[in-house]
């Protein structure tokens, strides 16, 4: 029984059954949603959200701390996301640093953590059979957690890399800055991440012991009475509740309040003032910021939605669209931004042009003019309901999504404040209408309370031609000034702009929601193949699990001439880039609607997919189809959108060093790829007129694969086959030009290594991809016994290289998969030297793995094994994963549908002895045998001294640096290099197709 000196919130009643108080309120739910819940509160006031899904292939938890780097000291500051990081090292009931990680990684698991403004948030998923253990050792972070020395030692170095990976991004510096331009008296102006600056050197010279300040941060924030624990699986409700007692009743209960701003970050001083920032890419940006009131008391209306979706409209008589029509800007959007419990933001980005750049105020003035005219026009109630009517139909057909994020998600919604039974619809439905409150949203938006950021590398913009100051942490360039008299002058009095206006009544809401389910015990296992001929394929399936009334198209557009020289390739990115921008405003009503359709280029071509609710799906199809066919370029837009592209390709350069090695291993080893460098080359000399010409004759000669999947019947799967059919009239393509591109083979005994210097001369860290080819992807065999050692090395690797040796934040051992060719890959980020970081590499293979497999157990291999296989066997959650998993194999060109249950039968068969030769023959480094090749992306920064831990967790300068292996070749010429290698075969279906045909 709960104890009687308990306060229990409204709706909450004692339970008989224990120590606990059941909800006893209906949770409100979707009607697509055929799991149970329960809501109950423990004795210690730990809130818990229990999930019964007896279909689940993967169980899941989450737990949300009501407390973030806000609340971070002002001298410790990113100690809350350090001490996330550390819950992760052990606890006193289970001492041992990678308990947690290994027990999931044998069961199928994986868990991870985020730490936010106002809450950390904690979550795993796990083999659905092993939730009790899982809950078990996940709960111990917040009733014992360690606080090893040794542990903090290391974990530090982990966030300190965490912060350096994030060095050179913009979102990460802009982010920053805004924080740091805030009123330094709020905690908002703090630096979140952390580093070993601020935790370490800061402290020391303070004499702050930071274990000792982690540990009562902890204590002091870590209260049950501010936490929210979600529990997902398939055991009775009864169950997982006695699991939430047993477990989590040991947190204990300060009964304190969360950690609230009283005050909002920015003030007077900090208003009407333009920052211009140097950005490290060449981007061009106007960000307009407004301090706004916190919406999360005003869940029931939404009213935010309101102005959110006025004013970030792309249609006809939005300030996109004007935007657009004056040359100023490529996109927009808007909306709020929730800071923490207390204050909120409005903002308003705009991308700009070169020219938009120079009239920038302007912009500002159409934004206002804007938002006078929604104060004017007032609340329109068609609008309201539309935004209310399809928010209403997204949630009521909600699909099902993995587990982990889905309690994550939840357990950060259930700190909002919404009543406890619309925890599942609340951030969802609108439920009546306020126009008052709209109308207060709006008037926030005031002429006289508003800052600016511009983004922009051309100093000629910035007042006296230069940045004059640096941020603390990310050292950004930017210049503040008071927002000029000119434009407040402007402000202050404002014409109506008759180019402005309210968005019209969207035509693309959809009316029909029929399904005509037939329940089936048997569902299809693969699509139909409706139609087979030189020109067409069309494959088809109703969707007979989900019943949701969506569909997803997909169709590729083979061509031989799309990806035959860098020059077409480039044509036809900007063909695909200008079709995109003159469909804008016409699709976005499609999009707010639930249905969006999307057109990329690849090395075959172009694939057009439309996805969402399907009642007018053909509509829009045949809209996309009909603009492909007779696209008048526009030169002015022409000219813009090249301008999109040129600094798109310039960019690249500034992308992660992994990034770099990841694109470079695939130019090794693909057939053709063709190079940011090539493309960037052949841009510059085409004009409007060369895409007006090479369309068509794109278009002339196709082959059309299509998948139509979800709630439409054989008969409109042809139908759409026949829009593209009709629309582009295009002749067939010969049966040689339907072979697709092929993967370099790696000979026996190669040890190549390809370097580059990392483009960027401002980025600390080094990339490395470690690759062991195995080629003939079509063998079972090889498939199966590469994605079981994957298997087996990942939690090892990430345990040894990231959390021991400490090498770099992103630590990754996975499969790398291509056509023809598979393999294991290795991708490591560090201020370490590559050298160091492929040695690093080899030891762990030769010394840890090969250690690690010799003295495998029997039961250890089967639990892998099981792990590996529930993986693969896991069930869709949705719609859209199982079109994929069709997909995949069509575009692929290998029509495996079998594919997956074929590697888990011969999983079965793999035995550990074969297992231990397969790794001794392919995997060692030291086997003759063994196919390495290795991309080294090398800092222009001075790397670090390799070091590595030794008993104790010290670390020791290595006597002698670290060499390649003997016999290793240094790649100089890329070109030579690929050909003298072989090809892998072409992929080729592995059944006859006609097969499909008859199911």
């Amino acid at each position: 029984m709960v104890a009687m000196n308990q306060v229990l919130p409204q709706g909450y009643v004692p339970s008989e059954k224990g120590p606990f108080a059941n909800f006893t309120k209906p949770i409100e739910k979707s009607l697509n949603d055929d799991r149970e819940y329960r809501l109950i509160r423990l004795q210690n006031d730990l809130e818990v959200l229990l999930i019964q899904d007896s279909n689940v292939d993967k169980s899941a938890a989450a737990l949300d701390v009501h407390v973030g780097h806000l609340t971070d000291p002002k001298n410790l500051q990113g100690l809350a996301h350090f001490l996330e990081h550390l819950l992760f090292m052990g606890t006193a009931k289970y001492p041992r640093e990678n308990e947690y990680s290994e027990f999931l990684a044998k069961h199928a698991g994986s868990s991870n953590a985020f730490t936010g403004l106002d809450n950390t948030n904690y979550y795993f998923e796990v083999g659905h059979s092993h939730l009790e253990g899982a809950l078990d050792r996940f709960a111990q972070f917040f009733i014992s957690p360690a606080f090893s020395e040794n542990c903090k030692d290391r974990e530090l170095r982990a966030v300190d890399s965490e912060h350096k990976k994030n060095l050179q991004s913009d979102s990460w510096r802009l982010f920053q800055l805004e924080k740091d331009l805030s009123s330094p008296d709020h905690p908002y102006s703090q630096f979140g991440t952390g580093s070993l600056e601020t935790l370490q050197d800061e402290p020391a010279r303070e004499g702050i012991n930071v274990r000792d300040e982690l540990i009562k941060f902890h204590s002091k924030y870590y209260s049950a009475n501010i936490m929210k624990l979600v529990i997902l699986g398939r055991e009775p409700l009864d169950q997982l509740a006695e699991w939430a007692i047993e477990k989590f009743s040991a947190i204990k209960n300060l009964g304190i309040d969360p950690p609230a701003c009283t005050s909002a970050p920015w003030t007077a001083k900090e208003l009407l003032k333009t920052c211009y920032v140097k950005p490290v890419k060449d981007v061009r940006s106007l960000e307009i910021k407004f301090p706004f009131p916190d919406q999360y008391p005003h869940y029931t209306i939404h009213p935010a939605r309101y102005i959110t979706h006025a004013i970030g409209h792309e249609g006809s008589g939005s300030i996109l669209s004007l935007l657009k029509k004056k040359g100023w800007a490529n996109n927009l959007s808007a909306g709020t931004s929730h800071g923490g419990i207390g204050f909120e933001f409005f903002k308003v980005t705009v991308d700009l042009t070169k020219e938009g750049l120079v009239h920038y105020e302007d912009v500002t003035v159409i934004i206002f003019q804007y938002i006078q005219m929604l104060r004017k026009e007032g609340v329109r109630p068609y609008i309201w309901d539309e935004i209310a009517s399809l928010a209403a139909t997204t949630f009521r057909f909600k699909e099902k999504s993995p587990a982990a994020g889905y309690t994550s998600r939840l357990a950060g919604v259930m700190q909002r404040g919404y009543a406890p039974e619309w925890v599942l619809s609340g951030s969802y439905l609108i439920r009546g209408s306020d126009p008052n409150a709209i109308m207060d949203c709006i008037n926030a938006l005031q002429v006289d309370a508003w800052k600016s950021h511009l983004v922009t590398q051309d100093t000629s913009i910035v007042p006296g031609g230069a940045f004059t100051q640096r941020e603390k942490y990310y050292d950004t360039e930017y210049h503040v000034e008071n927002v000029s008299s000119p434009l407040l002058e402007k402000l202050g009095h404002l014409e109506p702009n008759p180019d402005l206006y309210l968005p019209g009544p969207n035509d693309f809401i959809p009316e029909n929601f029929e399904t005509n389910k037939v329940p089936t015990d048997t569902p299809l296992k693969t699509p139909v193949l409706l139609k087979h001929t030189p020109l067409t394929r069309i494959w088809h399936k109703k969707d007979d699990v989900f019943w949701v009334p969506k569909v997803n198209m997909y169709f590729q557009l083979k061509s031989p001439l799309s990806y035959s020289s860098p020059s077409n390739n480039v044509k036809t990115q900007l063909y695909v880039n200008l079709l995109k921008d003159a469909l804008n405003e016409y699709s976005y009503d499609a999009d707010l609607a639930g249905l969006l359709y999307s057109l990329d280029t690849t090395v075959e071509g172009m694939i057009l997919s439309v996805e969402g609710y399907n009642d007018k799906a053909h509509v829009l199809l045949q809209k996309v189809i009909e603009k492909m066919r007779t696209l008048v370029i526009d030169p002015e837009r022409f000219h813009l959108i090249h301008d999109q592209m040129d600094r798109m390709y310039k960019n690249f350069k500034l992308e992660a060093p992994h990034q770099h090695a990841m694109y470079y291993m695939s130019y090794l080893t693909q057939e053709k790829l063709w190079t940011q460098e090539e493309k960037l080359a052949e841009l510059s000399d085409i004009t409007p007129e060369d895409i007006q010409a090479f369309y068509p004759s794109l278009l002339s000669r196709l082959h059309i694969e299509g998948l139509v999947h979800g709630n439409m019947t054989a008969a409109d799967a042809l139908k759409a086959g026949s829009i593209i059919e009709e629309g582009l009239s295009p002749k067939p393509l010969v049966p040689s030009e339907l072979l697709s591109q092929r993967s370099h083979l790696l000979p026996e005994n190669c040890k190549a290594v390809y370097k580059r210097e990392v483009p960027d001369p401002n980025n600390v860290n080094s990339g490395v991809e470690y690759y062991l080819q195995i080629e003939d992807a079509t063998s079972k065999e090889s498939r199966a016994r590469i994605q079981i050692l994957a298997q087996i090395i990942n939690e090892p690797c990430f345990n040894q290289l990231r959390t021991k040796e400490q090498l770099g934040y992103l630590v990754f051992s996975g499969v790398r998969k291509q056509t023809g060719a598979t393999g294991l890959r290795f991708i490591l980020q560090s201020e370490r030297d590559p050298i160091h970081l492929e040695s690093r590499i080899e030891s762990f293979l030769e010394s840890n793995m090969k250690t690690h497999l010799e003295e495998m157990t029997l039961e250890d291999y089967e639990k892998q094994i099981n792990s590996l296989i529930q993986k693969k066997l896991e069930k869709d959650k949705n719609l859209r994963q199982e079109t994929f998993r069709y997909w995949g194999q069509i575009v692929s060109g290998y029509y495996d549908f079998d594919e997956v249950q074929d590697e888990v039968d011969e999983m079965k068969r793999t035995t550990l002895d074969i297992t231990r030769a397969f790794f001794k023959e392919s995997i060692l480094p030291t086997s003759q045998k063994a196919k390495k090749l290795a991309v080294h992306i090398e800092s222009q920064k001075v790397p670090l001294v390799a070091a590595k831990p030794k008993d104790g967790g010290e670390e020791v300068v290595e006597e002698q640096p670290a060499k390649l292996r003997e016999g290793t070749v240094i790649i100089d010429d890329e070109i030579g290099f690929k050909a003298g290698l072989e090809l892998s075969r072409a992929p080729y279906p592995v059944a006859d197709l006609l097969r499909y045909s008859k199911l």
